[in-house]
C-alpha cells in the first residue's frame, strides 16, 4: 500500500501489481519484428531497453538496502529516470557523454552495447565504430533511423523538420540550415543487440549488464575495486564506454561539454598538421603528438536535471554554444534536460524548464516522454542525426518522473502529498516499458516479473560480493590519483622540445619569429619573455591551443600575446565572449578531447567569477577517474597589484587563497622574464605529461619593468635562453630561486612576485647597514617549495615573510606553517598585506606591502 513517501517496499510491490494486472495479448509476436508495426525498434530491442531498466531499478533498491546497514554510502538513484536508456540506444558508444547522476540505466544500456561488441569500445579501429548501416545522401536534410533487423531491410525516415504542434519542435530562431558539412556520417549506432531474444531469456539478458550492475555497486560500497574512481565516489563513467565522471552535475558539467564539442569539431577539420587516422583524430606530430580519443564525426552528450537550467553554469554553457552558432562555428553538443519537476524539494514551475529550453538562441529544441521508450529512442535518435550531421548544438527535453526522493534520506512527506506520489507511480518508465511488451504480444507480464526477479536476485548477490571488497585503506590511496608528478619525465620533455627547436625544428621556428629569434632581441621584458615562450610553446605542441577575451585581434590587454594570432592562425588563438565559466570551461572540454588548452584570465578578480570549474571540475578529473580521464590545462591569469594608473580592487585582486586551496592544483608566479619562460615551459611540459592543472598567475604591475633600483639601470630585464640553454635553465616545480646579496648570513626573507623586486630593494638598503640577505623567491605558490624553504631559512635563523597578498588567508601562512611543521627554531616575523580590497589611486598605499615596510621589518626581526 503506497504511504505518504515513496519507499523502495512501494516501489517494488506498485511495480509487481501492475505487472500481475497486465493481460496477455492474443498472439505472441516474433521478437525480431517491430515491437509495433511502425515502431524502429523490435520487440527484442525493446527487452534489452527493458534489461537496462531494470537492472537500474534493482541498483536502486540495492543502494537503499546497502544503507540500512550501514554499508552502502550513496543513495541518490535513477528511479523514473529509466527512459535515458533509449537515449543511450539512439547514440553511438564511441560518442563521449557526461552524464547526470540518474543515468543508471543510460550507464547499464551502454555497457552492454561494447560488452556485446568490444569493438565498439573507445579505443576500437575505425572499421568497428562505422555505422552499420549509412544514408546514401549524407547532405540530406533526413535522418534514418535504422531497423536492426537487417536482413528485413526495414528502415524507418523521420522528418527533423517536424510541424510546430508536433513533440519534437523548433524554436524559430535556430531553424536556420548551415551548409551541409564536408564528411560526417549521418546514420546512427543501432540499439543495443540481445543475446536472448527469448522473453524468458532473464538469465542471459542480465549477463549483458553484470559489470555494469558491479561497477555502480562497487561505487555505492566505496570499493578501492570500483574502475573509475576507484572507491573516492559513486560516479557514472568508463573510459571504454567514453563516459567521463562528473562528480555534481548542478550543471558545473554543462562548460566542459561545449568545450568538448568545440574541440571535437575543430580537431575534425584540422588541416594534414593533424590529419585523422585510426579511430580519432591525430593531432601534431613528433613527441608531442596526442590522439584525440572519440571518432571524428562524434557528437557530445551532456545530461543534467531540470533544476539545474536555472543555474548559472547553465546559462554559460548554452550561452557560449549559441554564441558560437550564432558566430558560424560549430559545437556538435546534445544536451539531455531530464525533467521530474523538482530540484530536491523545490517545484520547477509548470512550463518553465520548456520555456527556457526553447528560448535558447542556437540551439535546436527537441522533446519526448521518457515513458515512451519508443518515442524516446524515436525522438533522441533524430536529435542526435541532427546534431551529427550539421555539427550544431541541440538539447532534448526528457520528460520524467522521481521516484523514491531524492536520496535515501529525503523525506517526501514534507513537501509532497500522497496523489502526487501515486501520480508519479503511474507514470513509471519501467512498467511503461513492460506494458508495452505484454501489449505487443512480445512477453507475457509473468514472463517479465520473472526478468525482474531474476536481475534483482543478481543484482543482491553480487552487492553481497562487494560488501568484503578491500577500501581505500590510508590517505597515501586516497591521493595516488590526484595529480601525479613525474619531474624526471618533465624534464625530459623540455629536453626533448630544446632539441627539436634547434634541430628539426629549426627552420619552422626560425620563420615563425620572422628570422629573428627571440634569443637575438636582446634584453626582455616579463611581458615579451612570456610571449615568445608562447611561441615556441605553439610550435612544439601542434595541439596547443591560446584563447580567451582580447588574446588574439589585440594581442591581450597587456600586449602579451600580441602577434601570436598572425604566426599561428585564428584556429590556434581566438578569442572568446567574455565570460570567466565558459573560457575554463571551453580549456576543460579541449584538454579533455586531446588537446593542450592554455587560456586567459584577463584579471584575477575574474577568476573568482568561474572557480569552481578549476575546483570542482578540472583538479577533480584525475582524482575521480583514478587517471583514465585528464584534462590538461595551464590558465594564464594576469594578476596581483601595484600596477599604477589603472587601479581598484578588479585590476589589482590580491587574492590568491582559493587558488592554493584546490588538491593538486599548480600556481606558478614568475616575477621575472628569466623565471618567466622556463617556468611557463615546465608547466606546458608537466600538462602535456603528466595532465597537470596548471594556474600561471602573472604579475601585472611587472609586465613592462624595466628596471630594478634607479631608472634607466635595466635590471629587470633579461635576455632569452637559445635551446641549447633550456635545459640548463630548466625550472621544476616545487622550486625555489635564491638571491644573495652581500654575505646573505644574516636574515632570510621568503616571498613572490612583486615582492621579490621590492625585497631586493629593501635588501640593498640593508647591505649598506652590513646586513647580508638571502632572498628567497617562491616562484611556485602550489605546491610550496618547501625544502628549499627550510633551508634557506635555517641558514639565517632570522625569516621574514614578505607576502604582497593578505595577512589572513594569505601565502605566508603556508610558509610559516612549513616553518612550524618542520621544526624551525628560529626568529620569524611577517610582512603582508592589510585585509582589505585594494581601492583605487594613493590609497592602495595603505594596505600594499612597500619596500620600506620590508625594510623595516627586517630591521625590527635583526633587534631582537
Amino acid at each position: 500500500m503506497l504511504s505518504d513517501v515513496t519507499t523502495p517496499q512501494d516501489l517494488d510491490d506498485r511495480f509487481r501489481e501492475t505487472l500481475a494486472a497486465l493481460p496477455a495479448a492474443e498472439r505472441r509476436r516474433d521478437p525480431a519484428d517491430p515491437v509495433t508495426d511502425d515502431a524502429p525498434l523490435s520487440g527484442a530491442q525493446v527487452l534489452d531497453l527493458f534489461d537496462a531498466q531494470v537492472t537500474s531499478r534493482q541498483l536502486d533498491l540495492a543502494g537503499r538496502w546497502l544503507r540500512s546497514f550501514g554499508e552502502g554510502f550513496y543513495t541518490i538513484g535513477s528511479a523514473g529516470h529509466e527512459g535515458n536508456a533509449a537515449v543511450a540506444a539512439a547514440l553511438r558508444p564511441t560518442d563521449p557523454a557526461l552524464l547526470h547522476y540518474r543515468s543508471g540505466a543510460f550507464y547499464c544500456l551502454r555497457a552492454a552495447q561494447v560488452a556485446a561488441d568490444p569493438t565498439l569500445a573507445t579505443d576500437s579501429e575505425p572499421s568497428a565504430v562505422r555505422a552499420r548501416t549509412a544514408d546514401p545522401d549524407p547532405d540530406s536534410d533526413r535522418a534514418r533511423i535504422v531497423d536492426p533487423d537487417q536482413d528485413a531491410g526495414r528502415t524507418r525516415t523521420t522528418d527533423p523538420e517536424r510541424s510546430a504542434d508536433s513533440e519534437s519542435t523548433v524554436d524559430s530562431a535556430s531553424t536556420r540550415d548551415p551548409e551541409p558539412t564536408a564528411d560526417p556520417q549521418v546514420s546512427e549506432s543501432e540499439p543495443p543487440g540481445t543475446e536472448s531474444t527469448s522473453a524468458t531469456g532473464a538469465a542471459d539478458g542480465f549477463a549483458a549488464y553484470a559489470d555494469a550492475a558491479r561497477d555502480v555497486l562497487r561505487g555505492m560500497a566505496a570499493s578501492s575495486l570500483e574502475p573509475i574512481a576507484g572507491g573516492r565516489h559513486k560516479v557514472f563513467g568508463r573510459a571504454d564506454l567514453a563516459i567521463v565522471p562528473t562528480t555534481s552535475t548542478i550543471a558545473s558539467h554543462l562548460p566542459r561539454a561545449v568545450g568538448m564539442g568545440l574541440a571535437v569539431e575543430r580537431l575534425r577539420r584540422m588541416d594534414s598538421a593533424g590529419r585523422r587516422t585510426g579511430a580519432g583524430v591525430r593531432v601534431g606530430s613528433g613527441a608531442g603528438a596526442t590522439h584525440a580519443p572519440w571518432p571524428p564525426d562524434a557528437i557530445v552528450v551532456c545530461s543534467f536535471g531540470d533544476a539545474s537550467v536555472n543555474h548559472a553554469s547553465a546559462t554559460a554553457a548554452f550561452n557560449t554554444a549559441g554564441w558560437y552558432d550564432h558566430a558560424g562555428l560549430r559545437i556538435p553538443v546534445l544536451f539531455v534536460c531530464e525533467d521530474n519537476g523538482l530540484g530536491i524539494s523545490v517545484r520547477s514551475p509548470e512550463g518553465w524548464v520548456e520555456a527556457t529550453l526553447r528560448a535558447k538562441p542556437g540551439i535546436r529544441y527537441f522533446s519526448a516522454d521518457g515513458a515512451d521508450p519508443v518515442r524516446t529512442y524515436e525522438v533522441a535518435a533524430e536529435a542526435a542525426a541532427w546534431v551529427r550531421r550539421n555539427r550544431r548544438p541541440a538539447v532534448l527535453h526528457l520528460r520524467t518522473v522521481r521516484l523514491m526522493g531524492h536520496a535515501g534520506a529525503d523525506a517526501e512527506s514534507a513537501y509532497r502529498s500522497p496523489a502526487e506520489l501515486a501520480e508519479d507511480l503511474d507514470r513509471d518508465p519501467v512498467a511503461a516499458t513492460a506494458r508495452l511488451l505484454v501489449d505487443a504480444g512480445v512477453a507475457t507480464g509473468e514472463e517479465l516479473l520473472a526478468r525482474y526477479d531474476e536481475t534483482g536476485w543478481q543484482v543482491r548477490r553480487l552487492a553481497e560480493e562487494v560488501l568484503g571488497e578491500p577500501k581505500l585503506a590510508s590517505a597515501a590511496d586516497v591521493v595516488s590519483a590526484l595529480a601525479p608528478r613525474r619531474p624526471v619525465r618533465v624534464a625530459r620533455a623540455v629536453a626533448d622540445a630544446a632539441a627539436r627547436a634547434s634541430g628539426p625544428g629549426a627552420g619552422a621556428r626560425a620563420e615563425a619569429f620572422g628570422g629573428k629569434p627571440p634569443e637575438l632581441a636582446g634584453p626582455m621584458t616579463l611581458a615579451q619573455s612570456i610571449n615568445a615562450a608562447l611561441a615556441d610553446g605553439m610550435l612544439d605542441h601542434p595541439q596547443m591551443a591560446l584563447f580567451g577575451e582580447d588574446v588574439a585581434a589585440k594581442g591581450g590587454v597587456y600586449g602579451v600575446t600580441k602577434g601570436l594570432r598572425d604566426r599561428f592562425g585564428a584556429a590556434r588563438v581566438f578569442d572568446t565572449l567574455l565570460d570567466e565559466t565558459s573560457v575554463l570551461g571551453l580549456g576543460l572540454g579541449a584538454g579533455l578531447a586531446g588537446m593542450l588548452p592554455v587560456p586567459e584570465i584577463q584579471y584575477l578578480a575574474y577568476l573568482h567569477n568561474a572557480e569552481d570549474q578549476l575546483r570542482g571540475e578540472a583538479a577533480t578529473m584525475r582524482f575521480f577517474s583514478q587517471g583514465a580521464f585528464r584534462n590538461p590545462m595551464v590558465v594564464r591569469v594576469a594578476g596581483l597589484a601595484y600596477q599604477e594608473g589603472f587601479g581598484g580592487h578588479f585590476h589589482n585582486d590580491n587574492s590568491v587563497a582559493v587558488l592554493r586551496d584546490v588538491p593538486g592544483l599548480v600556481v606558478a608566479v614568475p616575477a621575472r622574464p628569466d623565471d618567466a619562460a622556463p617556468m611557463l615551459r615546465t608547466c606546458l611540459a608537466s600538462a602535456a605529461v603528466d595532465g597537470s592543472v596548471c594556474v600561471f598567475l602573472e604579475p601585472i604591475a611587472l609586465y613592462h619593468t624595466r628596471d630594478l633600483y634607479t631608472e634607466g639601470d635595466g635590471e629587470w630585464l633579461a635576455g632569452y635562453p637559445e635551446p641549447g640553454g633550456w635545459v640548463a635553465g630548466h625550472v621544476p616545480i616545487g622550486r625555489a630561486r635564491v638571491y644573495r646579496v652581500g654575505s646573505a648570513d644574516d636574515l632570510t626573507i621568503i616571498t613572490f612576485g612583486n615582492g621579490v623586486r621590492m625585497s631586493l630593494r629593501a635588501a640593498a638598503v640593508l647591505a649598506e647597514e652590513g646586513v647580508g640577505t638571502r632572498v628567497v623567491d617562491l616562484r611556485w605558490l602550489a605546491p610550496l617549495p618547501v625544502a628549499d624553504i627550510i633551508r634557506e631559512s635555517s641558514a639565517t635563523g632570522r625569516v621574514l615573510v614578505v607576502d604582497e597578498t593578505r595577512r589572513s588567508g594569505g601565502v605566508g601562512e603556508g610558509v610559516i606553517a612549513a616553518l612550524v611543521d618542520a621544526g624551525y627554531v628560529g626568529a620569524a616575523r611577517r610582512v603582508a598585506g592589510v585585509d582589505s580590497f585594494v581601492p583605487l589611486g594613493p590609497a592602495a598605499r595603505h594596505v600594499l606591502v612597500s619596500a620600506e615596510a620590508i625594510t623595516d621589518g627586517a630591521r625590527t626581526l635583526l633587534a631582537r
